[in-house]
């Protein structure tokens, strides 16, 4: 990982001499000097690393090159800031033009004496690399990252529909499905009292996974009033959790949140019981650590003789078998030969490229992962990036140098084939793993957040495409990896990622020995060398302590209590940031104070729980996301949003207009905006705006000037309270690019669209007339949803060459829906059909009757 902060310290070095043309001579002639220097050393961290594990001098020397690579992007960061005050725009700024001046003048000699101060301890590394013997080596073969720009730019190109994927509920079907099914049979038994059902086994055998498909079950959900889903984890509060519980069953609206404040926990064992004793309920207790944990949430679980369930899912035998006297314990088992080669099979990304004898070091492989699930999955996915068998046998032979013969009976450590697939990526894709580890235990991570956090960090390269669909393809080859699990998918792109405990605790790791990030977590302290600090509870603490000679680059909060943002001292503590991350839910609104507008260098913004933004904002020229919520409420967002002339991203329910919104040009994702806002926006310059979701549409609106967004792709129209008129969409015949399109509202009849529409959402249309004649001749439709009343007639018909690329259709809540009427050659790739509540339906015509995937409910 220290190869990935060298790298992002040249780049930073080459940006600034680039960027800085009035350099003094001798000082560019330093800076170029650090950087060469800098790549050079580079060519001998692998085989510092390797060396670093029995020997603490190497240890040392690796730790000072990340440190003077850190220190040379903080440098540069702080002279940018620095020299960067009051250079705006306007009159007043250009009477300052001397200060300016002076002010840079006197920065470029601090500049220069702190390089000269960097130059003289790269020196000293040097030299002590050779006295440690540490040897200029190339990159191995199963160990080091491949071929990295050639990967890289496959990565980018890579397809990115996520049907293709095999993702972690395949571990349930291979070797689990009796396990499924005795399961359910325990869950669904005629017994009134409730009953604990405990799975316990080793970290990767699935049990998260298996309890999840229980929790999911159609038959599951269908007999259970009440369900919610915790996650323990090694350190939890029960209080978080108690209200975690109650807000999943209750809602989490203003009333639920205000009642929630200053309870006790005796107060919100109380509710909880008075909430779950009236219905028959469900409750998942994930990764379960200590007996005591379970004594003190078990009494918020009353037998209130319904038949109420709960799982528990833990590593420890003896909380297992403890949880409940009359209870049933599952013991995970480990996968058979054959199941294990089976799961291998299905991750690999082409089975076809084994020959006989790579199918033989394959299978060898897998029987030295001894049946553990998430062993075989991260194998699988490190050689299916591995081309033919010279590179396959060199990762065997580095597995067999770890195995532990004396206790492990010749099975290869989970933790070394982890560390081995993460070893193998290239240094951009292994600074984006360690970042989610920087997120909760369990944690549903949304995709754009993590890839918009990327962008903001300079982890994305500037290639020819995209820096969004560059970061996608980078999350995808995380995916494509196993390192990362699809939590969610909708319209064929990731939307929730998760990663396993164990592999975030490899990030984790990692991030610790080079100081990528410091968690500080009940009073747990931080690295002062850490850029990055993560706070998961008692922020008012930590905001408490002394961060003012920290140059911090990123501070994200995940406490969801913590309100008073005014508490954070943005001018002394975190004027270097580039992220400021605030994932609180708190029962307060916070007030977000005037000094944030002094985070210059500020790009990646995320607030939860504001009324409003202060008109300070508008000095956050680098701010490239701004993403800010108040519980479904509508927010005032400043007209001095305008001068955030580098956003990219505007996700943000605000309820007054916001003027000269075409000053925007960088705009490429826009929601939030109500159609009463938009009417007067001239759209014509945002030029780069890919994404469009508009709320509150009334039909005297007009939305025709939608057709002047050239490169829109995707585009969400929500009428007032779902079941308003849209005015006339014939404006989406011009959208040339639109591939992707949602209509919540009524639609007196069909318009045209254009050719482009690969996917489709149609609820709450109350169409008389079947959609199906027009929508069947779209040429390009993959993806077809039909919602929530958005059909009232009683037959639909899809005659011969209809929907003929269609690949999954859904039909929801059609309830006046008889007769379906198929086609011999009409939707002849269809692969998934999902059909719910579509309760007068008689028959599905016979073919769609083997169409995989298929759900009746």
């Amino acid at each position: 990982m220290v190869d990935a902060c060298v790298s992002y310290a040249v780049q930073k070095l080459g940006d600034f001499l680039i960027q800085e043309v009035n350099l003094r001579s001798s000082l560019r002639e330093e800076v170029q000097w650090v950087q060469n220097e800098l790549l050079y050393m580079q060519s001998f961290l692998k085989d510092a690393e390797e060396k670093q594990v029995g020997d603490h001098r190497v240890q040392l020397w690796v730790a000072d090159v990340n440190s003077v690579a850190n220190d040379a992007v903080g440098i540069l960061e702080t002279y940018s800031f620095e020299a960067s005050k009051g250079d705006d725009d306007g009159f007043a700024s250009r009477l300052k033009a001397c200060a300016c001046i002076c002010r840079k003048e006197a920065k470029f000699y601090d500049i220069s004496k702190e390089i000269q101060s960097l130059k003289q301890r790269v020196m000293d590394i040097s030299r002590r690399r050779e006295t440690y013997g540490i040897r200029n080596i190339d990159n191995i073969a199963g160990e080091g990252p491949s071929n990295r720009l050639n990967n890289l730019s496959a990565m980018v190109r890579a397809p990115r529909r996520t049907t293709s994927y095999v993702d972690d509920q395949d571990q349930i079907f291979v070797g689990f499905q009796d396990v499924v099914k005795r399961l359910l049979a325990e869950l669904l038994k005629a017994e009134p009292h409730r009953s604990v059902i405990s799975i316990y086994g080793m970290g990767g055998l699935g049990k998260t996974t298996l309890a999840r498909n229980l929790y999911n079950s159609p038959d599951i959900v269908s007999s259970f009033q009440k369900h919610a889903w915790i996650c323990v984890s090694q350190e939890y509060n029960t209080m978080d959790l108690l209200k975690h519980i109650i807000k999943s069953i209750q809602g989490s609206d203003r009333e639920t949140l205000d009642l929630l404040e200053n309870k006790t926990e005796i107060d919100l064992v109380r509710d909880l019981q008075n909430l779950l004793k009236e219905e028959k309920y469900f409750v998942v207790v994930d990764d379960l650590w200590h007996r005591k944990d379970w004594q003190r949430l078990k009494i918020a679980f009353p037998d209130s003789k319904k038949g109420n369930r709960v799982i528990i899912t833990t590593r420890n035998k003896d909380v297992a078998e403890r949880a409940d006297n009359k209870g049933f314990v599952h013991e995970l088992c480990y996968l058979n030969q054959e199941e294990g080669w089976d799961l291998f099979c299905k991750k690999l990304l082409d089975v076809r490229v084994m020959s006989p004898t790579m199918k033989r070091l394959a299978e060898d492989m897998v029987h030295k992962c001894k049946g553990l699930p998430l062993a075989i999955v991260v194998l699988s996915g490190l050689l299916s990036h591995k081309r033919g068998l010279e590179q396959w046998q060199k990762v065997k032979d580095h597995l067999w140098k770890n195995i532990k013969r004396d206790s492990e009976k010749d099975s290869v450590p989970i933790s070394y084939i982890l560390s081995l697939s993460y070893n193998d990526l290239p240094i951009e894709l292994k600074k984006c793993f360690l970042y989610f580890g920087i997120f909760p235990e369990d944690h549903e991570i949304p995709a754009e957040d993590i890839m918009r956090l990327w962008l903001a960090e300079g982890f994305i390269p500037r290639e020819e495409e995209r820096m969004e669909d560059v970061a996608e393809g980078f999350l995808n080859e995380l995916i494509r990896r196993s390192l990362v699990q699809v939590a969610h998918t909708f319209w064929e792109e990731v939307t929730h990622c998760r990663i396993h405990d164990l592999l975030r605790d490899l990030a984790v790791e990692k991030a610790s020995e080079e100081n990528f990030f410091g968690i500080d977590q009940r009073n747990h302290s931080i690295s002062p060398l850490c850029p990055r600090h993560v706070i998961h509870g008692q922020a008012q603490r930590y905001l408490s302590l002394d961060l003012s000679n920290l140059k911090l680059r990123s501070v994200l909060f995940f406490d969801r209590d913590f309100y008073k943002l005014s508490l954070i001292k943005f001018r002394n503590q975190f004027q270097h940031m580039y992220v400021l991350y605030l994932d609180s839910r708190g029962d307060n609104t916070s007030v977000v104070p005037d000094a944030i507008g002094s985070l210059y260098h500020l790009k990646f913004l995320r607030l939860r729980g504001i009324s409003d933004l202060p008109s300070s904002i508008g000095n956050l020229k680098n701010l490239q996301t701004l993403d800010v919520y108040n519980n479904g409420n509508p927010c005032q967002l400043p007209p001095e949003t305008a001068n955030l002339v580098n956003l990219r991203h505007l996700v943000f329910p605000y309820s007054k207009p916001l003027n000269h919104i075409n000053k925007l040009t960088s705009l490429q994702v826009l929601r939030g905006i109500h159609c009463d806002q938009w009417k007067d926006v001239d759209p014509v310059d945002l030029v780069n705006l890919r994404e469009l979701r508009m709320d509150e549409i009334e039909k005297s609106y007009s939305l025709n000037n939608i057709s002047s967004l050239k490169s829109l792709s995707t585009l969400e129209l929500w009428c007032e309270y779902g079941n308003q008129s849209f005015p006339a969409l014939e404006f989406l015949s011009c959208c040339q690019k639109l591939q992707k399109l949602l209509l919540s509202g009524r639609i007196d009849k069909l318009p045209p669209f254009p050719n482009s529409i690969t996917m489709m959402s149609l609820q709450n249309s109350n169409l008389m007339e079947d959609p199906m004649p027009i929508l069947g001749m779209l040429p390009n439709l993959r993806y077809l949803q039909i919602l929530n009343g958005a059909y009232f007639g009683k037959e639909i018909t899809c005659s011969d060459n209809s929907f003929n690329q269609l690949e999954f259709l859904r039909l929801y809540c059609l309830q006046k829906l008889e007769r379906w009427d198929l086609a011999a050659s009409a939707m002849p790739l269809v692969k998934g059909l999902t059909i719910h509540y579509c309760s007068e339906l008689k028959e599905i015509p016979e073919r769609m009757k083997d169409v995989e995937r298929l759900e009746i409910k």
